[in-house]
Protein backbone atom coordinates (compact mmCIF):
# COMPACT_ATOMS: atom_id res chain seq x y z
CA UNK A 1 0.00 0.00 0.00
CA UNK A 2 1.54 3.16 -0.95
CA UNK A 3 2.48 5.48 1.25
CA UNK A 4 0.22 8.83 2.29
CA UNK A 5 1.62 11.14 3.76
CA UNK A 6 -1.71 13.27 4.58
CA UNK A 7 -2.50 11.20 7.36
CA UNK A 8 0.51 11.97 9.07
CA UNK A 9 -0.31 15.78 9.20
CA UNK A 10 -2.70 16.88 11.83
CA UNK A 11 -5.63 18.11 9.97
CA UNK A 12 -4.74 17.83 6.42
CA UNK A 13 -8.08 16.47 4.89
CA UNK A 14 -9.56 14.43 8.09
CA UNK A 15 -13.37 16.25 8.89
CA UNK A 16 -12.70 16.53 12.96
CA UNK A 17 -9.55 17.78 12.18
CA UNK A 18 -11.28 20.40 9.86
CA UNK A 19 -13.64 21.54 12.22
CA UNK A 20 -11.03 22.38 14.84
CA UNK A 21 -8.95 24.44 12.57
CA UNK A 22 -12.40 26.37 12.19
CA UNK A 23 -13.25 26.70 16.22
CA UNK A 24 -9.33 28.19 16.98
CA UNK A 25 -10.63 30.99 13.96
CA UNK A 26 -12.63 33.25 16.14
CA UNK A 27 -10.47 32.56 19.11
CA UNK A 28 -7.73 34.25 16.78
CA UNK A 29 -9.34 36.54 15.40
CA UNK A 30 -9.98 37.91 18.63
CA UNK A 31 -6.96 37.32 20.26
CA UNK A 32 -5.77 39.39 17.29
CA UNK A 33 -8.50 42.36 17.59
CA UNK A 34 -7.78 42.54 21.97
CA UNK A 35 -3.79 42.95 20.63
CA UNK A 36 -4.69 45.77 18.63
CA UNK A 37 -6.68 47.37 21.08
CA UNK A 38 -3.81 47.32 23.47
CA UNK A 39 -1.48 48.70 21.12
CA UNK A 40 -3.58 51.21 19.30
CA UNK A 41 -2.00 54.89 19.06
CA UNK A 42 -3.96 57.14 21.46
CA UNK A 43 -5.18 60.13 19.67
CA UNK A 44 -3.07 63.28 19.27
CA UNK A 45 -3.71 66.28 21.74
CA UNK A 46 -5.61 68.85 19.37
CA UNK A 47 -3.84 71.85 18.56
CA UNK A 48 -5.64 75.15 19.10
CA UNK A 49 -4.23 78.29 18.44
CA UNK A 50 -4.58 82.03 19.73
CA UNK A 51 -4.47 85.49 17.81
CA UNK A 52 -3.21 88.63 20.03
CA UNK A 53 -3.12 92.25 18.95
CA UNK A 54 -1.44 93.16 22.06
CA UNK A 55 1.49 92.30 24.03
CA UNK A 56 0.04 89.92 26.66
CA UNK A 57 1.52 92.39 29.42
CA UNK A 58 -0.15 92.66 33.05
CA UNK A 59 -3.36 93.37 32.54
CA UNK A 60 -5.89 94.07 29.75
CA UNK A 61 -7.64 91.96 26.52
CA UNK A 62 -4.72 90.27 25.68
CA UNK A 63 -3.86 89.05 29.18
CA UNK A 64 -7.37 87.92 29.88
CA UNK A 65 -7.10 85.82 26.94
CA UNK A 66 -3.82 84.47 27.85
CA UNK A 67 -4.98 83.67 31.35
CA UNK A 68 -7.78 81.63 29.79
CA UNK A 69 -4.93 79.72 27.29
CA UNK A 70 -2.95 78.95 30.73
CA UNK A 71 -6.17 77.60 32.56
CA UNK A 72 -6.36 75.48 29.42
CA UNK A 73 -3.14 74.00 28.91
CA UNK A 74 -3.23 72.70 31.94
CA UNK A 75 -6.82 71.43 32.64
CA UNK A 76 -6.63 70.15 29.63
CA UNK A 77 -3.63 68.47 29.09
CA UNK A 78 -3.36 65.63 26.84
CA UNK A 79 -5.95 66.46 24.83
CA UNK A 80 -5.38 69.70 23.77
CA UNK A 81 -1.55 71.48 22.87
CA UNK A 82 -1.85 75.43 22.75
CA UNK A 83 0.19 77.95 21.28
CA UNK A 84 -0.28 81.88 20.99
CA UNK A 85 1.19 84.73 19.19
CA UNK A 86 1.00 88.16 20.40
CA UNK A 87 1.19 92.02 19.32
CA UNK A 88 0.48 91.34 15.79
CA UNK A 89 -0.72 93.93 13.63
CA UNK A 90 -4.46 93.89 12.63
CA UNK A 91 -3.95 93.20 8.77
CA UNK A 92 -1.86 91.70 6.37
CA UNK A 93 0.39 90.61 9.34
CA UNK A 94 -2.75 89.12 11.25
CA UNK A 95 -3.34 87.02 7.82
CA UNK A 96 0.15 85.56 7.81
CA UNK A 97 0.07 84.33 10.82
CA UNK A 98 -3.56 82.78 10.68
CA UNK A 99 -2.28 81.17 7.78
CA UNK A 100 0.94 80.29 9.28
CA UNK A 101 -1.21 78.25 12.58
CA UNK A 102 -2.68 75.97 9.76
CA UNK A 103 0.13 75.39 8.41
CA UNK A 104 1.50 73.92 11.51
CA UNK A 105 -1.32 72.04 12.36
CA UNK A 106 -3.47 73.92 14.10
CA UNK A 107 -7.46 72.92 14.31
CA UNK A 108 -8.91 75.14 16.35
CA UNK A 109 -7.81 78.86 16.00
CA UNK A 110 -9.12 81.80 18.23
CA UNK A 111 -8.70 85.45 17.11
CA UNK A 112 -9.92 87.78 19.61
CA UNK A 113 -10.13 90.82 17.68
CA UNK A 114 -12.57 92.65 15.72
CA UNK A 115 -9.43 93.87 13.43
CA UNK A 116 -8.69 90.28 12.70
CA UNK A 117 -12.23 89.47 11.75
CA UNK A 118 -11.49 89.91 7.82
CA UNK A 119 -8.11 88.20 7.25
CA UNK A 120 -9.59 85.15 9.72
CA UNK A 121 -13.13 85.20 6.96
CA UNK A 122 -10.22 85.25 4.00
CA UNK A 123 -7.88 82.05 5.73
CA UNK A 124 -11.34 80.09 7.15
CA UNK A 125 -12.06 80.21 3.51
CA UNK A 126 -9.32 78.34 2.77
CA UNK A 127 -8.91 75.97 5.35
CA UNK A 128 -12.31 73.88 5.48
CA UNK A 129 -11.12 71.76 8.02
CA UNK A 130 -9.77 73.75 10.56
CA UNK A 131 -12.49 75.59 13.11
CA UNK A 132 -11.66 79.32 13.75
CA UNK A 133 -13.65 81.85 16.21
CA UNK A 134 -13.02 85.41 15.80
CA UNK A 135 -14.13 87.44 18.89
CA UNK A 136 -16.01 90.53 18.92
CA UNK A 137 -16.66 90.54 15.18
CA UNK A 138 -19.83 89.34 13.65
CA UNK A 139 -19.30 87.15 10.54
CA UNK A 140 -19.87 83.33 10.54
CA UNK A 141 -19.30 80.47 8.19
CA UNK A 142 -19.10 76.55 7.83
CA UNK A 143 -16.09 76.59 9.72
CA UNK A 144 -16.54 80.36 11.07
CA UNK A 145 -18.16 81.01 14.66
CA UNK A 146 -17.77 84.63 16.28
CA UNK A 147 -18.14 85.42 20.41
CA UNK A 148 -18.34 88.33 22.39
CA UNK A 149 -19.98 89.67 25.57
CA UNK A 150 -21.83 92.09 27.01
CA UNK A 151 -18.98 94.19 28.29
CA UNK A 152 -21.60 97.52 28.33
CA UNK A 153 -23.59 95.91 31.43
CA UNK A 154 -20.58 96.15 33.47
CA UNK A 155 -19.88 99.70 31.97
CA UNK A 156 -23.38 100.93 33.01
CA UNK A 157 -22.46 99.30 36.25
CA UNK A 158 -19.44 101.86 36.51
CA UNK A 159 -21.02 104.70 34.83
CA UNK A 160 -23.65 104.21 38.38
CA UNK A 161 -20.85 104.20 40.54
CA UNK A 162 -19.20 107.54 38.92
CA UNK A 163 -22.85 109.43 39.02
CA UNK A 164 -22.90 108.35 42.83
CA UNK A 165 -18.93 109.10 43.90
CA UNK A 166 -18.28 112.18 41.47
CA UNK A 167 -18.26 115.40 42.91
CA UNK A 168 -18.55 117.51 40.05
CA UNK A 169 -20.54 115.33 37.81
CA UNK A 170 -17.66 115.22 34.91
CA UNK A 171 -15.98 111.93 34.39
CA UNK A 172 -12.68 111.51 31.97
CA UNK A 173 -12.93 108.53 29.37
CA UNK A 174 -10.05 107.45 27.25
CA UNK A 175 -11.11 105.44 24.06
CA UNK A 176 -9.48 103.45 21.94
CA UNK A 177 -11.73 103.95 18.28
CA UNK A 178 -15.60 104.61 17.26
CA UNK A 179 -16.59 101.40 16.71
CA UNK A 180 -19.61 99.57 17.92
CA UNK A 181 -18.39 97.44 20.93
CA UNK A 182 -16.77 100.90 22.14
CA UNK A 183 -19.51 102.88 21.27
CA UNK A 184 -21.75 100.57 23.74
CA UNK A 185 -19.54 100.39 26.57
CA UNK A 186 -18.92 104.66 25.91
CA UNK A 187 -22.97 105.02 26.12
CA UNK A 188 -23.40 102.70 28.83
CA UNK A 189 -21.29 104.26 31.19
CA UNK A 190 -23.07 107.78 30.40
CA UNK A 191 -26.20 106.30 30.55
CA UNK A 192 -25.30 104.90 34.15
CA UNK A 193 -23.99 107.90 35.16
CA UNK A 194 -26.95 110.14 34.14
CA UNK A 195 -29.45 107.45 35.72
CA UNK A 196 -28.14 108.68 39.33
CA UNK A 197 -27.39 112.41 37.80
CA UNK A 198 -28.93 113.59 35.21
CA UNK A 199 -26.59 116.70 34.81
CA UNK A 200 -23.52 114.05 34.41
CA UNK A 201 -21.01 115.05 31.62
CA UNK A 202 -18.63 112.17 30.08
CA UNK A 203 -15.33 113.85 28.41
CA UNK A 204 -13.94 111.89 25.74
CA UNK A 205 -10.64 111.65 24.01
CA UNK A 206 -9.87 109.60 21.28
CA UNK A 207 -6.34 107.97 21.18
CA UNK A 208 -6.81 105.80 17.46
CA UNK A 209 -5.19 103.04 19.34
CA UNK A 210 -5.69 100.15 21.68
CA UNK A 211 -2.44 100.12 23.15
CA UNK A 212 -0.28 103.30 23.22
CA UNK A 213 1.10 104.11 27.53
CA UNK A 214 1.88 107.61 25.93
CA UNK A 215 -0.94 108.82 24.19
CA UNK A 216 -3.31 107.16 27.00
CA UNK A 217 -1.13 108.97 29.67
CA UNK A 218 -1.37 112.21 27.94
CA UNK A 219 -5.03 111.85 27.06
CA UNK A 220 -5.97 110.80 30.95
CA UNK A 221 -3.66 114.28 32.21
CA UNK A 222 -5.96 116.35 29.84
CA UNK A 223 -9.25 115.00 31.32
CA UNK A 224 -8.26 115.67 34.59
CA UNK A 225 -6.87 119.36 33.61
CA UNK A 226 -10.45 119.80 31.68
CA UNK A 227 -11.80 119.44 35.43
CA UNK A 228 -12.90 115.29 35.25
CA UNK A 229 -12.71 114.01 38.92
CA UNK A 230 -13.39 110.23 37.85
CA UNK A 231 -11.41 108.90 35.17
CA UNK A 232 -12.56 105.77 32.79
CA UNK A 233 -10.87 104.11 29.63
CA UNK A 234 -11.21 101.27 27.58
CA UNK A 235 -7.66 101.00 25.92
CA UNK A 236 -5.37 97.93 26.94
CA UNK A 237 -2.39 99.74 29.02
CA UNK A 238 -2.40 100.58 32.83
CA UNK A 239 -1.37 104.24 31.84
CA UNK A 240 -4.90 105.82 32.67
CA UNK A 241 -5.15 104.05 36.28
CA UNK A 242 -1.78 105.09 36.84
CA UNK A 243 -1.92 108.68 36.02
CA UNK A 244 -5.17 108.24 38.48
CA UNK A 245 -3.29 106.89 41.18
CA UNK A 246 -0.81 109.71 40.90
CA UNK A 247 -2.85 112.52 40.89
CA UNK A 248 -5.54 110.60 43.58
CA UNK A 249 -8.23 110.58 40.74
CA UNK A 250 -10.70 107.96 41.56
CA UNK A 251 -10.78 105.65 38.00
CA UNK A 252 -12.61 102.50 36.95
CA UNK A 253 -10.77 100.15 35.22
CA UNK A 254 -11.30 97.57 32.26
CA UNK A 255 -10.34 94.21 30.84
CA UNK A 256 -8.94 93.11 34.51
CA UNK A 257 -9.06 93.71 37.94
CA UNK A 258 -5.92 96.64 38.09
CA UNK A 259 -6.90 97.13 41.97
CA UNK A 260 -3.31 96.43 42.48
CA UNK A 261 -2.09 99.19 40.00
CA UNK A 262 -4.38 101.86 41.78
CA UNK A 263 -4.76 100.54 45.74
CA UNK A 264 -5.97 104.06 46.81
CA UNK A 265 -8.00 105.16 43.52
CA UNK A 266 -8.99 101.87 41.45
CA UNK A 267 -12.67 101.78 42.63
CA UNK A 268 -13.85 98.39 40.80
CA UNK A 269 -13.04 97.08 37.20
CA UNK A 270 -14.99 95.21 34.67
CA UNK A 271 -13.38 92.06 34.32
CA UNK A 272 -13.57 89.57 31.50
CA UNK A 273 -13.22 86.20 32.08
CA UNK A 274 -12.70 83.52 29.12
CA UNK A 275 -11.60 80.19 30.83
CA UNK A 276 -15.27 78.81 30.71
CA UNK A 277 -16.42 79.24 27.24
CA UNK A 278 -13.32 78.51 25.58
CA UNK A 279 -13.33 75.35 27.34
CA UNK A 280 -16.98 74.23 26.32
CA UNK A 281 -15.89 75.38 22.81
CA UNK A 282 -13.01 73.08 22.69
CA UNK A 283 -14.79 70.25 24.24
CA UNK A 284 -17.57 71.03 21.31
CA UNK A 285 -14.99 70.73 18.93
CA UNK A 286 -13.31 67.80 20.22
CA UNK A 287 -16.79 65.81 20.32
CA UNK A 288 -17.40 66.81 17.12
CA UNK A 289 -20.40 68.72 18.13
CA UNK A 290 -19.18 72.42 17.69
CA UNK A 291 -21.42 74.20 15.25
CA UNK A 292 -20.78 77.69 13.79
CA UNK A 293 -22.66 80.61 15.71
CA UNK A 294 -22.47 83.87 17.14
CA UNK A 295 -22.40 83.87 20.85
CA UNK A 296 -22.65 86.65 23.09
CA UNK A 297 -22.67 86.60 27.25
CA UNK A 298 -22.63 89.19 30.03
CA UNK A 299 -22.77 88.83 33.92
CA UNK A 300 -25.40 86.46 33.77
CA UNK A 301 -23.35 83.80 31.86
CA UNK A 302 -20.02 85.06 33.80
CA UNK A 303 -18.37 86.07 30.56
CA UNK A 304 -17.83 89.46 32.72
CA UNK A 305 -17.69 90.40 36.18
CA UNK A 306 -17.49 92.71 38.55
CA UNK A 307 -13.97 93.26 40.64
CA UNK A 308 -14.43 93.71 44.21
CA UNK A 309 -15.03 97.27 45.16
CA UNK A 310 -12.40 99.38 46.68
CA UNK A 311 -13.01 99.77 50.28
CA UNK A 312 -13.17 103.27 50.24
CA UNK A 313 -16.65 103.31 48.42
CA UNK A 314 -19.42 104.38 50.90
CA UNK A 315 -22.21 101.51 52.01
CA UNK A 316 -25.12 103.18 50.39
CA UNK A 317 -23.09 103.00 46.81
CA UNK A 318 -21.92 99.41 47.47
CA UNK A 319 -26.24 99.12 48.24
CA UNK A 320 -26.97 100.68 45.30
CA UNK A 321 -24.79 98.73 42.95
CA UNK A 322 -26.07 95.56 43.84
CA UNK A 323 -29.58 96.37 43.28
CA UNK A 324 -28.64 97.34 39.95
CA UNK A 325 -26.69 94.77 39.01
CA UNK A 326 -29.20 91.83 40.09
CA UNK A 327 -31.94 93.92 38.16
CA UNK A 328 -29.39 93.50 34.94
CA UNK A 329 -28.74 89.91 35.81
CA UNK A 330 -32.38 88.95 36.13
CA UNK A 331 -33.54 90.78 33.19
CA UNK A 332 -35.66 93.74 34.66
CA UNK A 333 -33.21 96.08 33.95
CA UNK A 334 -31.48 96.80 30.12
CA UNK A 335 -28.92 99.63 30.03
CA UNK A 336 -30.22 100.28 26.34
CA UNK A 337 -33.77 100.83 27.16
CA UNK A 338 -35.21 104.22 25.36
CA UNK A 339 -35.94 107.07 25.75
CA UNK A 340 -32.35 107.57 24.26
CA UNK A 341 -31.49 110.53 22.62
CA UNK A 342 -27.64 111.26 21.09
CA UNK A 343 -25.47 114.37 21.36
CA UNK A 344 -27.81 116.29 18.84
CA UNK A 345 -31.07 116.00 20.88
CA UNK A 346 -32.24 113.23 17.74
CA UNK A 347 -34.14 109.94 19.41
CA UNK A 348 -32.54 106.72 19.02
CA UNK A 349 -34.47 104.91 21.10
CA UNK A 350 -38.17 105.12 21.76
CA UNK A 351 -39.77 105.26 25.42
CA UNK A 352 -40.29 101.34 26.08
CA UNK A 353 -37.96 100.12 23.46
CA UNK A 354 -34.43 98.36 24.15
CA UNK A 355 -31.87 97.63 21.93
CA UNK A 356 -31.68 94.47 20.13
CA UNK A 357 -28.36 92.39 19.39
CA UNK A 358 -28.57 93.71 15.38
CA UNK A 359 -28.90 97.48 16.25
CA UNK A 360 -26.29 97.19 19.40
CA UNK A 361 -23.69 95.85 16.30
CA UNK A 362 -24.07 98.68 14.49
CA UNK A 363 -24.44 101.75 17.21
CA UNK A 364 -22.53 104.14 15.52
CA UNK A 365 -23.39 107.40 17.47
CA UNK A 366 -22.92 109.11 20.76
CA UNK A 367 -25.44 110.04 23.86
CA UNK A 368 -26.84 112.89 25.29
CA UNK A 369 -24.25 113.75 28.00
CA UNK A 370 -21.01 112.81 26.25
CA UNK A 371 -18.73 115.85 25.65
CA UNK A 372 -16.54 114.54 22.46
CA UNK A 373 -16.38 114.14 18.55
CA UNK A 374 -19.22 112.06 17.46
CA UNK A 375 -18.44 108.93 15.08
CA UNK A 376 -17.76 109.18 11.65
Amino acid sequence: MPYDSRKDVPGNGSRPARLAAMAAVPVLLAMSAATAATTATPAAPMKTCFLYSNPIGESGWTYQHEQARKAIATSMAGKVTTKYVENVAEGPDAERVIRNFVQEGCKLIFTPSFGFMEPTVKVARQAPKVVFMNGTGYKTAANLGAYNARYYEGRYLEGVLAGMVSKKGVAGYVSAFPIPEVLQGLNAFTLGMRSVNPKAQVKLIWVNAWYDPGKEREAANTLATLGADLLAYDTSSLAVVAAGEEKGIPTVGYYSDVSRFGPKTNLTSVVQTWTGYYTRVIEDVLAGRWKPGHTVGGLREGMIRMAPLNASVPAEVREKLASVEKDIVEGRLHPFTGPIFDQAGKQQVAAGQVLGGAELNKMNFLVNGVDGTPPK
